[in-house]
């Protein structure tokens, strides 16, 4: 069994790191009053567990029947064929129309039945940033329609890539990237319930707490793979990878002072690669400490970093931080 399901959160006292937002969700759950939410943050943040443990809290034991879960992102990889193989939607799903007027009316269909045993039901869309402008927009007039008896929540990485409307009808919660040393208390304790044997040392835990960057799921997948495989986990390992070559010669062209091909090449790693725009700083910051060692570019990155955590565009902190590095650090 995976370790990150087996030590998945199941109540909000279980999330760590995120007390703020999880304060926030108790509420709304002990009221019975949820409203619409975009929940961002970077990955391995909690933002899947605290929803679904709002959501057993305001339900209880059958919240399932009252929330309805897309899988955002294969939904509009596989598009009709998605909708045409979802069980859910046999009984809605009209072969001769588009995927949009099927995702619209089957979107429509669902909000408009009353719940069971509550005020409302809950759509809840993991991975949302995958949505297209023309499905954001179609969600948009359901959510005004349907306010009454169904509420939305859109769990993403990207906030950026919500359209206005959307956002300014949703209550923002934003996770941050966890704090070292809650990472590394979380991995103690789990090596606590294995044999003494097993475990690893503290030198190794602390290279598995800096590799994993905020993320827990991340942290919890490395020393898992490390347990079992009882290979003496090496960071640099992970960033020897086609998308950290691309990180290597992005800066070399910052160097050489090619903003423009520098910057497309960091956005086609997060268009084709799909990294984030944390990820592609933290690249970069491996490629610097071990190629360039300049404190300079470390703060240029530490001060991107920090845009990006306030949920600031992505796309414009990455090609902002190709131009300052240039201009303030290779001129």
């Amino acid at each position: 069994m995976f370790w990150i399901e087996k030590y998945r959160p199941v109540t909000l006292d279980q999330v760590l790191g995120q007390e703020r937002v999880c304060e926030i969700l108790k509420r709304c759950a002990e009221t019975k009053n949820l409203p619409h939410l975009v929940v961002s943050g970077p990955p391995g943040t909690g933002k899947s567990a605290s929803i679904e443990a709002t959501l057993r809290e305001l339900y209880g034991d059958t919240w399932q029947d009252n929330v309805t879960i897309f899988r955002t992102a294969d939904l509009m990889e596989r598009r009709k064929s998605a909708l045409e193989a979802d069980e859910r939607f046999i009984h809605l799903f009209k072969s001769d129309e588009s995927f949009l007027s099927n995702f619209k009316h089957i979107i429509s269909s669902y909000a408009s039945i009353r719940p069971i045993n509550a005020e409302f039901k809950v759509m809840l869309f993991e991975d949302a940033h995958a949505l297209s402008h023309d499905i954001q927009h179609a969600l948009r007039r359901t959510m005004e329609r349907y306010s009454s008896t169904c509420r939305f929540i859109f769990c993403t990485t990207q906030a950026s890539t919500l359209i206005p409307p959307i956002k300014s009808r949703c209550l923002p919660l934003f996770f941050v990237p966890l704090p070292r040393e809650t990472i590394r208390n979380c991995l103690l304790k789990i090596l606590n319930n294995i044999p003494e044997e097993d475990r690893i040392s503290e030198d190794e835990t602390g290279l598995i707490v800096a590799a994993s960057c905020g993320d827990l799921r991340k942290a919890i997948m490395f020393l898992q793979v490390r347990i079992e495989t009882k290979i003496p986990f090496n960071p640099d390992t992970l960033s020897r990878t086609v998308t950290q070559e691309e990180a290597c010669l992005a800066l070399h062209e910052m160097k050489a002072k090619d903003i423009a091909k520098a910057q497309k090449r960091l956005q086609n790693l997060m268009i084709t690669q799909g990294l984030l725009g944390r990820e592609v700083i933290s690249m970069l910051l491996k490629v610097t400490e071990r190629e360039y060692n300049d404190p300079e570019i470390v703060t240029r990155l530490a001060d991107a970093d920090a845009c990006l955590t306030h949920a600031g565009n992505e796309y414009l902190q990455i090609n902002a931080l190709v131009t300052t590095i240039v201009a303030e650090v290779f001129s």
